[in-house]
């Protein structure tokens, strides 16, 4: 997601820093997540194959390998709990593709858009009962209670931005509701459980969870800042298409408190009724609202929040790198 004018010491090279130091981990939950996502049924492995193909960061299952090395674990079941999470994440991926009716993520096709919107559901049952087994293996009952508690928030804020679609009266309050939902909950189990398998005393596993929630809060709003500011190249998406499903993000929400009464019929009409037809013109409304740097700097506060949170862990690389993610989840485009 970088852009052209990022330096060699810019938003990329600092990923790539947390990359490298996680990238031993890394290899073995990638390994691992390819052995358990096979099966005997032929569709279920094509769109696995998909899937791993289509790239991405890996972020949330980095984000728990970095906060186990970060409460100094040394043990092996680390690898299976960043598994768990990227199959919980996957599959709700799959599942809000066909919500969205989107074709396109990463820059490439999605599941929905070649295997259609039956397969990519079941598909996405499969790797969400896939993890379930994974957890079960594990046999710790507070780690399951996290995550079958994470998986059914994650649920619930899947139903509760489907509600919001096409309601141009959706409030901050209600859209940070639904992101702390789908978002948010997973990073915190992430980084909690990296906590929890250290053996961290309890204030510290809970400043990790704090940690890791408002990392969440602060990777949405950027994202969704993104869609605004960038385009398929860097995003994977298409701009603008959050307003085409008709999605009031934070950067509307914020224009439609200043807009005029003129601005806010346009954008209310492009919230109710989906579409690009007037999309210059939205964005533009957008920008002289200053809804843009005033979403850019919800998303800074909510990273530095998530600083603050690590001073009550000890020192360490590991550390150090969830420190510098938060400044990467904010700066990735802008």
């Amino acid at each position: 997601m970088s852009t052209p004018a990022e330096s060699l010491n810019g938003p990329s090279h600092d990923f790539a820093r947390i990359r490298d130091l996680a990238a031993a981990d890394m290899q073995r939950v990638d390994a691992l997540i390819r052995r358990r996502l096979a099966s005997d049924v032929v569709l279920i492995n094509q769109i696995a194959d998909h899937i791993i193909a289509s790239g991405g960061k890996r972020l949330r299952p980095m984000l728990h390998v970095l906060a186990a090395g970060t409460a100094g674990y040394r043990g092996e079941h680390h690898v299976k709990l960043a598994a768990i999470i990227e199959f919980i994440h996957t599959s709700t991926l799959l599942h809000d593709d066909v919500v969205d009716e989107s074709d396109l993520r990463r820059g490439r096709k999605t599941a929905n858009a070649l295997w259609g919107n039956a397969a990519s559901v079941l598909v996405g049952d499969f790797l969400y009962s896939r993890s379930f087994q994974l957890m079960v293996e594990l046999d710790d009952m507070r780690i399951m209670r996290i995550l079958a508690d994470t998986t059914n928030t994650i649920a619930e804020g899947e139903v509760l931005q489907l509600l919001n679609i096409g309601n141009a009266d959706v409030s901050e309050a209600d859209y940070l509701a639904v992101i702390e939902r789908k978002t948010a909950v997973l990073f915190a189990a992430a980084t909690e459980l990296g906590g929890i398998l250290g053996g961290l005393p309890e204030n510290q596993v809970a400043a990790l969870r704090r940690y890791g929630m408002e990392l969440g809060y602060a990777f949405q709003i950027a994202d969704d800042l993104l869609d605004y500011v960038s385009d398929a190249g860097t995003l994977g998406k298409n701009i603008g298409d959050d307003l085409a499903e008709g999605k009031p993000t934070l950067p509307l929400i914020y224009a439609l408190e200043q807009a005029s009464p003129e601005q806010a019929q346009s954008l209310r009409h492009a919230i109710e009724h989906g579409g690009l037809d007037s999309l210059d013109r939205i964005i533009a409304s957008i920008r002289d609202s200053g809804a843009l740097e005033r979403t850019r700097q919800r998303a800074f506060a909510h990273a530095s929040a998530a600083r603050e949170e690590l001073a009550l862990l000890p020192a360490s690389d590991y550390r150090d790198a969830l420190v510098t993610l938060a400044d990467y989840s904010v700066q990735r485009s802008f």
